[in-house]
């Protein structure tokens, strides 16, 4: 008996001194004193040259816009792929995905009346064409959606403009997705918007729109705030605008696209891995230079760095290039489809412009977001960037939603990001060098840092 209960005491002794020794790790990570020669030499190396920066370009003006579905974004996933191997990436990769089709075709727009005049179009992503003949109707000019209301009897026949001046993305962008569904409920013909940007240089914003089953489909198209408030001063004149439109857009079968992937395998836990990257489709409009070949090229220069430098973490660290984001998300879900069984400790993306880099946002359960947190002084060494909460981005949502953290890369953009966003502005030019070397050191800092925390943190989950 006295041997059994001094076994019992020493097992339970032992047990508290092994919860202490991780407690104490844990507690005790500081990555400022072991990582700071780390992010100096990373810094130091992303901000010397302009490399990234001509990758960057190369891959906005060698092939162009990207929507899905289309040559241009196909041919830029094989030069991904062959890049990835001259990179020294190992298990490089494309995972099969169907991607919508949607084919925006001839368009045009004319002033018939009071005097005849072209008014620049742009179609947006989802929308049906017109009739073969066009639609030629008197005007609407309507501010929101409350008017569209109280008016709604006037409606019938015509083509509605929702002139709704840039307030914010998510304000604004309401009239962009329901806009066709709003007015084809009061019997419009078709409906246009004001571009949702709040740059008034005659730019014209895309993106996708939506239909519902219940409500008869019409055309939907963009134009640009100044031909939006021309049209709303001609009818506040009384004067009944007429114009007449002309879309050939069309919606055509699914077709194959890639998801496109290589890795640096991880020194300590290479079946661990942290999934970096952005999407590679974008708009057929610019070349999509901030939304996301930034992104895109970000990522997989920072992962680029840290092999050069070989400063290889303990995880697995794999690039992904997700197709689809923009209209459809098919490459995010065909990879948490593929790859959930994998053990992932991190989902990274970066898809909101190369600016400057103003936080790493991570979202985690509270003890790695704090542990993490400790690296935020290394982090500032770059441009005063935080670590903030609340990670994530639309391609890697779904791998989140199994519960595997997310990590984004914030930038401060002083309000610009939206005068370029899905327009023809979208070019590698608005991109500021230095600024995306920035982001580079920003994030090879902090996934190398994550990728290298000790187990007893990252397997709090």
């Amino acid at each position: 008996m006295i041997n059994f209960y001094r076994f019992a005491f020493l097992t339970v002794f032992i047990s508290i001194i092994a919860q202490s020794k991780v407690y104490t790790q844990t507690s005790e990570f500081n990555p400022v004193e072991k990582y700071a020669a780390v992010a100096d030499k990373i810094i130091s190396a992303a901000l010397k040259d302009s490399s990234s920066w001509d990758r960057l370009a190369y891959f906005c003006d060698v092939f162009g816009p990207r929507l899905s579905g289309s040559k241009n974004l196909e041919l830029a996933l094989d030069w991904v792929e062959k890049e990835f191997q001259k990179d020294g990436f190992v298990d490089v990769r494309k995972d099969e995905v169907m991607v919508p089709h949607w084919v925006r075709g001839n368009e045009y727009c004319t002033l018939l009346h009071p005097r005849e005049a072209n008014i620049p179009v742009f179609g947006l992503g989802g929308s049906i064409g017109t009739p073969k003949e066009g639609i030629n109707a008197e005007v609407i000019v309507l501010s929101d959606f409350d008017e569209l209301e109280r008016r709604k009897k006037e409606i019938s026949g015509k083509i509605v403009v929702f002139n709704q001046p840039f307030i914010s993305y998510g304000q604004s962008v309401q009239y962009r997705f329901y806009g066709a569904i709003r007015a084809a409920q009061y019997g419009a013909l078709a409906s246009l918007i004001r571009s949702v940007s709040p740059a008034t240089t005659r730019n014209l914003h895309t993106g996708m729109m939506g239909y519902v089953d219940s409500v008869k489909k019409i055309p939907h198209a963009a134009i640009s705030p100044e031909d939006a408030e021309l049209l709303m001063r001609l009818q506040n004149r009384g004067i009944k605008p007429r114009i007449k439109l002309y879309m050939e857009a069309e919606t055509l079968p699914d077709i194959l696209s890639y998801n496109v992937m290589g890795e640096v395998k991880g020194s300590e836990f290479p079946d661990q891995i942290l999934a970096i990257g952005g999407h590679s489709d974008s708009w057929d409009a610019g070349t999509g230079a901030h939304d996301d070949a930034s992104g895109c090229i970000a990522t997989w220069e920072a992962v680029k760095l840290l092999k050069e430098l070989n400063l290889i973490p303990k995880r697995t660290l794999r690039v992904v290039m997700w197709t689809n984001e923009e209209n459809g998300v098919k490459g995010g879900n065909a990879y948490r489809d593929a790859r959930k069984h994998e053990n992932h400790v991190l989902m990274f993306e970066m898809d909101g412009g190369a600016f400057r880099p103003s936080a790493i946002r991570l979202k985690a359960p509270e003890k790695i977001f704090n542990e993490f947190k400790k690296i935020e002084p290394l982090l500032k060494k770059v441009d005063d960037t935080a670590v903030l909460p609340s990670g994530g981005g639309v391609d890697i949502r779904p791998m989140m939603d199994t519960g595997v953290p997310g990590m984004s890369l914030s930038t401060d953009d002083a309000g610009k990001y939206f005068w370029y966003h899905h327009s023809h502005s979208d070019t590698a030019d608005k991109v500021d060098k230095r600024v995306f070397n920035q982001c580079v050191a920003a994030i090879a800092i902090a996934i190398y840092i994550y990728a290298d925390m000790p187990t007893e943190i990252l397997n709090d989950k």
